[in-house]
């Protein structure tokens, strides 16, 4: 008796504590719709039987009941979701409202606290750093690592250009984009298309779909909770990012011994024999810039370059995949957008041999860009993205008025629903690449891939030249065919489908 009575007072304390510390909050919030939710418990139990399959299509329905903007609650934690484009524009362009959600906690025992996951002060200093890398000259010498791994993708695929057979295009294009962003990222060539037994390569692979996995189950985001409720994924997820991170190291530590190397010649000499003597190919690498960068007159560290490679190799490798697969999966339903791809790429590099990929030539693909643009509105790679308010967040809004979010309220814009918008696009959900050639959307902030404002993502023209790359070659070797299943979108840290990207394809025909 004494026990139970013990356990109701810790209950009701704590639900009172829940009360008082969330009547703020429920004060400023109240107008906003969202589901009904259980006192106190908020609505734990909705998420926690959530099934990873059927995400998407409740987000989906939750958005037809309760429109762009809606709230719930988890216990003492508010969370608002909005695609509503007044809000979203002034959220993504505040100036000091860019710290990242809890959730993205998941991603910390592999990225730690790099350019994605970094603070205010520690991101403005990394950003500065770390925007060079995509200056137009580092840029083109990434090309031709996007051109050679192209072609090693387009001859792995000709195991399954028989005409007839469906298969999904992801795994292929996922070793792909990983063998560009190893490459580009720290100037080695993990060889992923070629040899799938490499460590490396399969803790990548396999961390990636465990993040997915834990992410669309809420419950497990919480380490602790990870360890308690999945004790062995839990030491599974240590063992793949100890790997990783012992891998990342071990490169930091050889690059900077050729570049200290390469650094004293150049003293010893008064030149540069040859300026681009670091790794496999003539190439600077995002690590290169990072051994040189210094912080307040101080280089980097091991473990501050560490986390942004890995921060790298994650933002370049899953988010890209994505986008390709559906961009692909697109084309081969469309016949007309996939002849007119072709034509267009004829035009530009000539029909019997290909002339080498140019910043200039690529930038020539105009009609590639509107077919790519539009692959992601109606797919973006990042579907959802999360801000903690961090101080009471004044807005204004036409049909809400004046209003506050309060600190500590969990925001997330749903990327997916603003670009689909029937208000803002005409036949929303068809594909239809013309429209990006009209004037653009009267609001900027209607179409974000790529996020906007000051933490808009800093790889948007490398992951534009790769797709353009990419595409150009399987398209000139494959026609692509609209067989097998549809796809159905799957919420994630990085959009997916539950049915893959199925296609099939066959060798093109020399005229």
């Amino acid at each position: 008796m004494v026990f139970f009575t013990v356990v109701f007072i810790v209950l009701f304390v704590w639900a009172l504590r829940i009360n008082i510390s969330t009547k703020y909050r429920r004060k400023h919030t109240d107008h906003i719709p969202g589901p009904y939710v259980v006192p106190i418990l908020g609505c734990v139990t909705n998420v926690a039987t959530v099934m990873p399959s059927k995400a998407m299509e409740i987000a989906c329905e939750f958005q037809r009941l309760y429109g762009n903007t809606m709230k719930g609650w988890i216990l003492d934690r508010l969370f608002i979701v909005t695609s509503d484009v007044e809000l979203v524009e002034q959220l993504l362009a505040h100036p000091t409202q860019i710290g990242k959600s809890s959730v993205y906690n998941i991603l910390k025992p592999w990225l730690r606290t790099g350019l994605l996951l970094s603070d205010s002060r520690k991101w403005h200093a990394r950003r500065k750093i770390i925007r060079p890398t995509f200056s137009f000259s580092i840029l083109e010498q990434f090309l031709e690592v996007f051109d050679r791994q192209s072609t090693v993708l387009v001859n792995c695929l000709l195991e399954k250009a028989d005409g007839v057979s469906a298969f999904d295009i992801l795994p292929y294009i996922c070793p792909a984009t990983l063998d560009i962003i190893t490459e580009s990222a720290m100037g080695v060539n993990v060889h992923a298309q070629t040899d799938k037994s490499m460590p490396y390569t399969m803790a990548v692979k396999e961390l990636t779909e465990l993040i997915v996995w834990r992410c669309i189950r809420g419950y497990l985001h919480h380490e602790t909770i990870f360890s308690i409720l999945s004790p062995l994924k839990k030491l599974r997820q240590t063992k793949l990012i100890k790997l990783m991170h012992n891998f990342t190291r071990n490169v930091i530590e050889e690059r900077r011994k050729l570049l200290d190397m390469q650094l004293k010649s150049e003293k010893n000499t008064g030149q540069n024999d040859d300026p681009d003597d670091i790794g496999e190919k003539k190439h600077m690498a995002l690590l290169d810039v990072l051994l040189l960068a210094t912080i307040d007159g101080r280089p980097l560290s091991i473990d501050d370059i560490c986390e942004e490679v890995d921060t790298f190799l994650y933002g370049g490798h899953d988010t890209i995949t994505t986008s390709l697969s559906f961009t692909l999966y697109l084309v081969s339903r469309h016949p007309e957008v996939q002849k007119m791809l072709l034509s267009e790429i004829y035009t530009v590099y000539g029909e019997s041999n290909i002339e080498p990929f140019t910043m200039t030539t690529l930038n020539e693909l105009k009609y590639m860009e509107c077919v790519i643009k539009e692959s992601l509105r109606l797919y973006p790679p990042v579907p959802l993205i999360g801000r903690e308010i961090t101080e009471d967040f004044p807005y204004t809004h036409s049909n809400l008025g004046n209003g506050i979010i309060p600190a500590s309220t969990q925001v997330f814009i749903s990327i997916y629903h603003t670009m689909r918008d029937p208000k803002t696009y005409d036949n929303s959900t068809e594909f239809i690449p013309d429209r990006h050639t009209e004037s653009p959307a009267s609001n900027p902030f209607s179409y974000i891939p790529f996020s906007a404002g000051p933490r808009n993502c800093i790889g948007q023209r490398f992951t534009m030249l790769e797709m353009k790359i990419v595409l150009c070659k399987v398209l000139r070797e494959y026609e692509l065919l609209p067989i097998g299943q549809d796809i159905k979108p799957m919420l994630g840290m990085v959009l997916r489908s539950e049915t893959g990207m199925q296609l099939g394809i066959k060798k093109r025909v020399s005229t």
